[in-house]
């Protein structure tokens, strides 16, 4: 179920704020027509990823105050081209 989408904070932006059951889900979406400079996954490096983390904790923070965060996983959409994956606690 969809919560938020494009949720921007100081520092970082969450694409898609889901809920799976009782799970909080934040959803990375890249996106390249082509392999020409590596490709999708390529692109989510650690830098990008400690931008999602901060951003998540920072939609935590927002949402739920200091008290009990739900159990969290981070997932990512990959699109190349015509083709699409979903990579299910990819980081």
């Amino acid at each position: 179920m969809l919560v938020e989408r494009n949720s921007r904070f100081r520092g970082g932006e969450i694409d898609l704020v889901m809920r799976a059951g009782s799970v909080l889900v934040f959803v990375e979406v890249r996106y390249r027509s082509s392999q020409a400079f590596g490709g999708a996954i390529e692109s989510l490096g650690r830098q990008k990823q400690a931008r999602i983390r901060h951003a998540a904790a920072c939609f935590l923070k927002r949402s739920f105050g200091d008290s009990h965060w739900p159990a969290c996983r981070f997932d990512v959409v990959l699109v190349q081209g015509s083709r699409l994956s979903w990579i299910e606690a990819a980081f």
